[in-house]
């Protein structure tokens, strides 16, 4: 059960980039999943810190009858797992010495992984100073590494690929002040041939575009669409752009 994955793999072989909604179940937005739909979007993430509402699966289902959308569970804890998901990011915050957040949580969810019929894609996750706290790196104990020292996360990306992860996820946290920097984007994306998923802070198009060109395979977009669910429109066809340009050259 790797459909997910082959389908990450295959866009990024083609040089095509992918667009990714997360949605925190608490404050689920039916228009916002039909725009998702309507715009082309690759994948809705869903999942966060504190999920106040246990209704994971629920939401999960509604997110089904309104689009055909792949659902990734995005976790915050060993607690967030699903049937009804399609794929599960198995975070390990490889960033932090949390040994919970290494290994500790995934030793506690492993039984019921293994059992369960999601798709599991093993995924190094890297906090980013993003200007503020947020609240990752509250919930995760765990510092960030910091934005100007490009190297740290060079060294940590390399880590996570020789350990056998599939996928590089840089974070700045949900709503952080700035996106992780075009620098560090390109430092290690130029360092790993993993598919490279970046987030937090992405608000406007200009950041959405930074952070494609940069390198991202992957951008996800969370905090600024629970503020203004059209601005997906608007996010959605800078990457068909990019994409057909990608085809035009090749």
């Amino acid at each position: 059960m790797n459909n997910l994955y082959s389908y990450i793999i295959s866009k990024k072989a083609e040089g095509l980039k992918q667009l990714a909604v997360l949605i925190d179940p608490d404050k689920i937005n039916h228009r916002l999943i039909e725009l998702a739909e309507k715009n082309g979007v690759d994948h809705i993430l869903i999942g966060g810190s504190i999920i106040t509402e246990n209704n994971l699966t629920t939401c999960i289902q509604e997110i089904k009858k309104r689009c055909s959308i792949p659902v990734t569970i995005f976790p915050g804890s060993y607690l967030q797992l699903s049937n009804e998901a399609d794929a599960l990011l198995l975070l390990s915050l490889i960033s932090g010495r949390n040994p919970e957040l290494l290994i500790g949580n995934h030793v506690m969810a492993a039984q019921s992984l293994r059992k369960s019929n999601v798709e599991i894609i093993p995924t190094g996750y890297i906090l980013i100073d993003g200007g503020e706290s947020t609240a990752v790196q509250y919930m995760s104990n765990t510092m960030p590494i910091p934005a100007n020292k490009p190297e740290i996360a060079v060294a940590t990306a390399i880590a996570g690929e020789l350990l056998g992860l599939k996928l590089i996820y840089l974070e700045a946290g949900s709503g952080a002040l700035q996106p992780v920097n075009e620098r560090i984007i390109k430092s290690v994306r130029n360092a790993i041939d993993l598919p490279l998923i970046v987030g937090g802070g992405i608000n406007n198009s200009a950041k959405v575009k930074t952070a494609l060109s940069a390198g991202a395979d992957m951008i996800v977009i969370g905090n600024a669409l629970e503020q203004n669910e059209n601005d997906i429109i608007e996010f959605a066809e800078i990457v068909r752009k990019m994409n057909q340009q990608q085809h035009i050259e090749k």
